[in-house]
C-alpha cells in the first residue's frame, strides 16, 4: 500500500522519515530560520480499513518536551471537525505514538486544532463590512503579508487592546479572538453595546501570520519570537511588534491582553506584572478584580495553577505584557490556554478546542464589562 503525506497548505509541516509497512515514523520539522520545532500538521491518504501506526521521534530537541507527557494527537476526517485520539508518550525514548483505523481514505493530524490564513482573512472580511468597526492595514511583513488590526467602539472612548498569535502556532489564540470579534459586532448583544459606548477596542487577531502560513510553532519568517521584541523591535527584524507597539503608544491603553497557548500546563490562566518593578497599588487592584471575576463567568478560567513568579526572568521586560504594564500602568495580561485539555474541566473526545477557545472570548467580555461596572 501506497501512502501520501501531504503538507502543501497553510501551516502544513511535518517530515517523514520512514514507512514500514503499516508503521510511519515521523519527525517535526524546525521553524523558519530557527532551531524551535513542536507545530505539526498534515494530510495522509490511502490508509482505509487498515490500521496504521504513527511515531514522531526525536521529542526531546522540541521547544517544550515536558508538553507531550499527557497529549493527546488533534485530528479530522473534513479538516473542519477534530477531535482527539488517544496518545502515547515514552518518556524514555522520547517518542510519541497512536493509532488509527478508519473506513476513511484520508485524515488530517495536527498539533492543535488550526486557524487557517483563508479564515482569518474572513474574520477580517467582516469586521470590514460591519458598520461597527473599521479594518486597518497597520504594516507588512517581512513577506509582505497584512498587520490588521480591526477598531471597534467609542473613538472618544478608553482604550482596550487584545492581541494574538505572536507564537503562530497557538491557534487557539485566534479562535479565541474570532468569538471577541464576533460578539463585539453582534448588535444585539446588550453588553457589548454598553462596552462600545465606554471604550475603544484595537484587536489584532494575528500578530504573526508569516509564521502561521510558514507553520512555525514561535516565530516570524525571520526566525525571531515577538515576544521578546517588545523593548527594541525594527522594521527589519520584528516589523509586526514595531507597527503594533507604535500604535499603541499613539493611542494609550486602558486595558490590555496578550491571549497564547501553553504547551505543558493543562489549564486556562493569566500572568500580569506583578514581577515588574513598576506594579502599582492600581495595576494590584485590576488583577485582583479580574482575577476574582472572570471564573465565575468562566470556570475553565482558573487561578491555582500558572507560571510562577519571576517566570521570564532576565526576558520580562521584553514581552509585550510587561512593557505595556510597565510603560502604561494598566492591566496587563497574557492569557494562556492549554494544547492538552483542561485538567480541572477535561473533554476525553475533543480537549481544549477551537470552540472552547472562542466561548472562553467571548465570556472574557462580559468579565471587562463586570469590571467597568464596579
Amino acid at each position: 500500500m501506497t501512502y501520501t503525506i501531504n503538507t502543501a497548505f497553510d501551516a502544513g509541516s511535518i517530515i517523514c522519515k520512514d514507512i514500514n509497512k503499516n508503521n510511519l515514523l515521523l519527525n517535526i520539522e524546525k521553524d523558519t530560520n530557527s532551531d524551535f520545532a513542536q507545530w505539526f500538521y498534515f494530510q495522509i491518504n490511502g490508509i482505509a480499513n487498515q490500521e496504521i501506526n504513527f511515531i514522531i521521534d526525536e521529542l526531546d530537541k522540541t521547544a517544550y518536551p515536558d508538553g507531550w507527557d499527557g497529549y493527546n494527537v488533534c485530528a479530522s476526517f473534513d479538516n473542519q471537525n477534530w477531535f482527539r485520539i488517544p496518545t502515547e508518550f515514552d518518556n524514555i525514548t522520547k517518542k510519541i505514538t497512536w493509532s488509527i483505523d478508519t473506513q476513511y481514505n484520508s485524515v488530517f493530524f495536527a498539533y492543535f486544532e488550526p486557524y487557517s490564513h483563508v479564515r482569518h482573512n474572513e474574520l477580517i472580511g467582516l469586521a470590514n463590512t460591519s458598520p461597527l468597526a473599521k479594518h486597518e492595514i497597520i504594516g507588512f511583513t517581512a513577506q509582505n503579508r497584512t498587520i490588521d488590526l480591526i477598531k471597534i467602539g467609542n473613538p472618544n472612548g478608553k482604550k482596550i487592546w487584545i492581541i494574538a498569535r505572536q507564537h503562530p502556532g497557538e491557534t487557539m489564540a485566534e479562535w479565541f479572538m474570532e468569538g471577541v470579534i464576533h460578539r463585539l459586532l453582534d448588535e444585539e448583544d446588550s453588553i457589548t453595546n454598553n462596552l462600545l459606548q465606554e471604550f475603544e477596542f484595537y484587536l489584532v487577531p494575528n500578530m504573526n501570520p508569516d509564521g502561521s502560513v510558514l507553520g512555525n510553532l514561535r516565530t516570524n519568517s525571520k526566525g525571531v519570537n515577538l515576544n521578546r521584541e517588545w523593548l527594541n523591535p525594527t522594521t527589519e527584524n520584528s516589523p509586526e511588534v514595531y507597527y503594533v507597539r507604535k500604535k499603541m503608544l499613539e493611542t494609550g491603553i486602558e486595558m490590555f491582553f496578550d491571549i497564547h497557548g501553553d504547551e505543558t500546563l493543562p489549564y486556562v490562566f493569566t500572568f500580569g506584572c506583578r514581577d515588574n518593578k513598576s506594579f502599582s497599588a492600581k495595576q494590584d487592584k485590576l488583577e485582583t478584580k479580574f482575577e476574582t471575576i472572570y471564573p465565575l463567568i468562566n470556570p475553565d478560567y482558573q487561578t491555582k495553577f500558572g507560571y510562577p513568579n519571576n517566570h521570564f526572568s532576565v526576558e520580562s521586560p521584553t514581552t509585550a505584557t510587561k512593557w505595556v504594564g510597565n510603560k502604561f500602568n494598566c492591566l496587563a495580561y497574557t492569557l494562556e490556554m492549554p494544547f492538552k485539555d483542561n485538567s480541572n474541566l477535561p473533554n476525553l473526545e475533543l480537549g481544549w478546542n477551537g470552540k472552547r477557545s472562542y466561548l472562553l472570548g467571548i465570556d472574557m467580555l462580559t468579565a471587562i464589562y463586570q469590571m467597568s461596572k464596579e
